[in-house]
């Protein structure tokens, strides 16, 4: 196999885009909660519990958006029973994320064995419809990556731009940053820093979740136990590596999806698939060793904090 080949197939960029999507939306998540103050890795566990409520609800009501709706609001529900045991009862964040993802993960294989049994979920489930984009799918080369991919890849790109401006360029964007970096001082300056943390944790399950859901009623029409296969914690290898920004996150995880869809291309190889498999997650380890270490999170991030009034 020809390496200039392998870079020269826009197939290769067009599933690196593809692959950017279960990454970056939960690390876009992901910024909005530590910006908040609230160090949130359940982002797996959300994405897990999405997955499979999207694929039930689309399968149920043959509706693959009613299926989307429902996994964002499952994520939405998780992510609020979070913020209350982070910013309410004070616990450990770490801990809690883990025992979150936890409970993802044994749900989910549950919920699914006793609905579905050993035939998996039904083969005319729903998914989400892929976009042709009329003048764009004309351009050589370019309309091969950007063109005909599925609609979660376009709503993607429009929430890191109201992202990037919302947490950037909003007073309610200015308080969730103040409260990440001095809650004490947001407070005295009459800002709820309870609220915000709750809103910074709520805002990462419902993109954690969109994330979920396009592995199950995006790039398939079915549900798999353990289907997110770590790309929440890459994920948060993701934001920390795009140093805490929306657009910066989303870099990181185009990173990380050229790595994936690179494995995908090189099994064809001489290569051990073993090594293959490895390349996204030695990726991930790299970035976090060597630009992960010189991120300045943001002060108070994972710091309980309990107000004065």
């Amino acid at each position: 196999m020809n390496i200039l080949s392998i870079f020269a197939n826009p197939y290769l960029w067009a599933s690196t885009v593809a692959m950017a999507v279960p990454l970056a939306l939960p690390a876009i998540g992901g910024t909005f909660s530590e910006r908040a103050g609230v160090v949130n890795i359940s982002m797996e566990g959300i994405m897990l519990i999405s997955a499979f409520v999207s694929v039930a609800f689309s399968a149920y009501f043959h509706n693959a958006w009613l299926g989307l709706l429902a996994g964002v609001i499952s994520g939405i529900l998780v992510a609020y029973v979070f913020a209350w045991a982070a910013a309410k009862m004070y616990a450990n964040q770490i801990v809690l994320g883990m025992a979150f993802n936890i409970f993802a993960s044994g749900i989910t294989a549950y919920l699914f064995n006793a609905i579905y049994g050993p035939e998996g979920t039904p083969f005319d489930t729903p998914k989400l419809p892929d976009v042709r984009i009329p003048i764009i799918d004309k351009v050589p080369v370019i309309g091969q990556i950007l063109s005909g991919q599925n609609v979660m890849v376009y709503i993607m790109f429009v929430l890191i731009i109201l992202s990037q401006w919302f947490l950037f360029k909003t007073t309610i964007g200015l308080r969730l940053r103040a409260v990440g970096e001095n809650p004490e001082a947001a407070e005295t300056a009459g800002i709820d820093v309870v609220k915000m943390k709750y809103l910074g944790v709520i805002l990462g399950g419902a993109f954690s979740a969109l994330g979920g859901a396009y592995l199950s009623i995006g790039v398939l029409n079915s549900f798999s136990p353990e289907m997110s296969s770590g790309r929440g914690y890459i994920a948060l290898a993701a934001m920390i590596f795009g140093k805490w920004t929306p657009v910066g996150s989303f870099l990181a995880s185009l990173l990380f999806g050229f790595a994936t869809a690179l494995s995908y291309t090189l099994q064809e190889s001489s290569i051990s698939k073993n090594i293959i498999m490895m390349l996204p997650y030695v990726v991930t380890i790299l970035a976090l060793i060597g630009i992960g270490g010189k991120s300045v999170a943001p002060a108070a991030d994972g710091i309980p904090y309990r107000p004065k009034k």
